[in-house]
């Protein structure tokens, strides 16, 4: 094996290097498509390897980074039944809805629709993910995906939580997905888990639009977690938050505290009560021109210049876009980081927090010019931050995210000051 694949990488290295740029060449853009579509940790590494091999700058890197694979034409459409199964052997179905006249050559946004009725076994090969079947989600607009939850994958557990960012990043690898533009949906139990995502977990997605759900639910011990709920993690992202008035099990009133508190935190949010409505979507087909005007108008701006987080962990579910929380000053009890930027001047206010990392993009950092931080009135850093190839691609693999690409990272410390 050894002896086929190192000529194989060295003789592309060497075509890479004579044209100085991994985004000039053939060879560079082969490359470029492997990095892309890797399916897996071992294919992602050694593209990564591959790509450092190459020789290009880091500009040039950025460069065929951001603007992505050549996408080929010849792909499925339609309704495609298909799954993943995570490293502990368990299999996830969903189906996704690929417009019939899918054209490669332009971004196409995508919505993912989480189902009700999660405490139910595992479904069975050939039943429908979503009991209205699809019709009523096929858009020849988007690409609509339709995972699957069930009695030991609530949408929020930890394993749905790495399950469906892995389906949006596998559907990445074949298809052009405008990374901007990236929704959320849910019904009932499906509600309940974008308002889940929306609180713990939301660098993916453009806006959340919860149906029937309860964010109350995130908080009581009979759906099996409970997580603390910072309404001001909703900052940044929008919400189009549906209850029926005469809902026998979520209804409108039992929502309203929690609008309530979004109004505090300055969340920006639709709150659409449906008189006389029950615990159904009858009221779809008159809501959806307005639904399909909030989307249009909410589109995911990846590098906001303010990012703030609440956290109890450092696990998971310590991220923000270009902020993640490392070390709090108690493991299981929160702490929160405010994060500005304006130029290259970073301010930080820290709460509970000893160490945390912020990512840097160079079309939002002039990476030529020293970068200050300032946590908490305190100087901390001001002076140059080196951009690095390895750093771009770890982060672009993770992420599988053209527009949110970063080739430097400030691994910082909370300074200590008098009490």
């Amino acid at each position: 094996m050894k002896t086929t694949i190192l000529p194989l990488l060295l003789a592309t290295s060497l075509l890479l290097t004579q044209c100085q740029s991994a985004a000039g060449s053939d060879a560079g853009q082969i490359l470029v498509d492997r990095f892309w579509r890797a399916s897996s940790e071992p294919e992602q590494q050694q593209s990564s390897t591959q790509l450092l091999e190459a020789g290009a700058d880091v500009a040039a890197l950025y460069d065929s980074l951001s603007a992505g694979p050549d996408y080929s034409s010849d792909v499925p459409t339609g309704q495609l039944e298909l799954s993943r199964t995570a490293p502990d052997g368990t299999v996830f179905p969903y189906v996704v809805l690929v417009p019939e006249d899918y054209d490669s050559s332009r971004p196409y946004p995508v919505e993912f629709n989480l189902h009700g009725g999660v405490n139910r076994p595992p479904m069975a090969p050939g039943e429908p993910l979503w009991r209205q079947g699809y019709d009523g989600l096929r858009d020849p607009r988007r690409i609509v995906v339709v995972p699957a939850a069930w009695d030991e994958a609530f949408w929020w557990f930890d394993n749905q939580a790495d399950n469906v960012p892995s389906i949006l990043r596998s559907i990445k690898q074949t298809y052009n997905v405008d990374d901007n533009r990236v929704y959320l949906t849910g019904v009932s139990d499906g509600g309940t888990g974008s308002y889940f995502f929306a609180f713990m977990q939301p660098t993916e997605w453009a806006a959340f639009l919860p149906y029937i759900g309860n964010p109350g639910v995130l908080q009581n011990p009979a759906g099996q977690v409970s997580y603390p709920l910072s309404f001001d993690n909703l900052a940044g992202k929008a919400l189009y938050i549906v209850n029926g008035e005469k809902d026998p099990l979520y209804p409108a009133r039992a929502v309203q505290r929690y609008i309530d508190y979004m109004a505090r935190a300055n969340v920006e949010h639709v709150f659409k009560v449906i008189p006389n409505g029950g615990h159904n979507t009858a009221w779809l087909p008159q809501e959806r021109p307005a639904i399909e005007e909030f989307k249009r108008a909410h589109v995911r701006d990846p590098l906001p210049d303010t990012v703030q987080w609440a956290t109890n962990r450092t696990d998971r579910y310590n991220r923000n876009h270009w902020l993640l929380i490392d070390e709090l000053d108690k493991e299981g009890e929160p702490g929160r980081l405010i994060v500005r930027k304006e130029g290259n001047q970073i301010r930080v206010n820290a709460y509970y927090v000893n160490s945390f990392t912020l990512l840097l993009n160079p079309e939002e950092f002039n990476l030529a010019l020293p970068v200050t931080v300032i946590i908490n009135d305190v100087v901390v850093h001001d002076c140059l931050v080196s951009e690095s190839a390895n750093t771009l691609l770890k982060w672009a693999a993770r992420d599988r995210d053209r527009a949110m690409l970063f080739t430097a990272e400030l691994i910082l410390r909370v300074p200590v000051t008098p009490q």
